[in-house]
């Protein structure tokens, strides 16, 4: 009798990545991130040369290039630290959920974190900007919660679809909610308004030191959680066969989503795509390892937000088009051509 040893599947073998190609992706990622981070700095309403960049970096705010060079720093930075909170946070969802089609924005954790906001600002004078992401993550906590709750109803539990269904409700309903609360207070609605199409605008070290040990720690829950992601990818039964503790190492991992999302969607409201996106081309790059996947989505998160700030700033001078908006334009056409092309059903 020939005993016939079983081929891996077309498309989990095409998902492997070699080390040196996961290195070589490595470096060009890195390289663009630099790029992008210089062009953030030197683009804008006003373009500047490298003399008042280099003068801006030591120090001089004497001419108004240098002046702007030295705003644009700070945002820069909230830029890359957003978009890396956001592309690890959707990789880690899609991970935890076993669903494709897991964001922060569609599984309505950023719609959840904004209306917490809002609710606290309206109704019980919340002004601490650390009381803006407590409030934040705790509303992204109980959204995530509710939408897994109402996802795992019914027969066959939490599949992609009914997730994304029940996610997607949510969204339309809080965000509904948050109109309803800020249409008749006009003293915080021309705030919120601008708030809620997501940006980092007006950004400072002093804001980003706020949000950042919040960060931190979302990214560390995040990269320890990496290879109980790997063992979740099996199916919960495997995992649990091989020493995983399953339910802690789901509720671990998605703690930490939830940190980030909350955390920048406190700073920087509720900016779409980004989680979505991210993920699935860096599995196209380096595989589906989480151990590589989370940094990638860090490294490639924070470039597509700060491409977008630069487009936006660009695009629409002397003003400037949100990075919300941005991130949509880019964020929707790409993953439908990442779907079409890759035939992406399941992780």
């Amino acid at each position: 009798m020939t005993v016939t040893t079983p081929r891996p599947a077309p498309d989990a073998a095409a998902r492997r990545r070699p080390a040196r190609v996961r290195l070589l992706w490595l470096l060009v990622t890195l390289l663009v991130l630099a790029a992008l981070a210089l062009a953030s700095v030197a683009f804008g309403s006003r373009s500047v040369g490298w003399t008042d960049i280099w003068a801006a970096f030591g120090g001089a705010d004497a001419s108004l290039e240098q002046a702007a060079v030295t705003k644009r720093i700070p945002r820069t930075v909230l830029a890359l630290l957003i978009g890396a909170a956001l592309g690890v946070s959707g990789a880690v969802m899609q991970g935890v959920t076993r669903n494709p089609l897991a964001d922060p924005g569609i599984l309505g954790v950023n719609a959840g974190a904004s209306l917490a906001v809002v609710t606290a600002v309206a109704f019980f004078g919340l002004t601490s900007a650390t009381g803006y992401i407590w409030v934040a993550m705790g509303g992204a906590a109980l959204s995530a919660v509710f939408v897994y709750g109402v996802g795992s109803l019914g027969q066959g539990g939490a599949t992609p679809l009914k997730l994304a269904l029940a996610g997607a409700a949510t969204t339309a309903a809080f965000t509904s909610l948050v109109t309803a609360v800020i249409m008749p207070r006009n003293d915080i609605a021309g705030g919120f308004r601008l708030w809620q199409i997501g940006g980092v605008g007006g950004a400072s070290f002093e804001r980003t030191g706020t949000v950042l040990p919040f960060l931190a720690a979302g990214f560390a829950i995040c990269l320890l959680s990496a290879k109980a992601l790997n063992s979740l990818a099996l199916g919960d039964e495997l995992a649990a066969g091989l020493g995983e503790r399953v339910a802690l190492a789901r509720g671990a991992a998605a703690l930490g989503a939830v940190v980030l999302c909350g955390a920048a969607t406190a700073v920087a409201g509720p900016i779409a795509f980004v989680g979505l996106v991210v993920p699935h081309t860096c599995r196209l790059l380096v595989g589906v390892d989480h151990r590589w996947l989370l940094p990638f989505a860090a490294l490639l998160g924070g470039a597509l937000l700060t491409a977008a700030d630069v487009v936006g700033r660009v695009a629409a001078r002397p003003a400037e088009i949100d990075v919300g908006i941005i991130t949509a334009l880019i964020g929707a056409p790409f993953f439908i051509w990442i779907v079409r092309r890759q035939k992406v059903r399941a992780l």
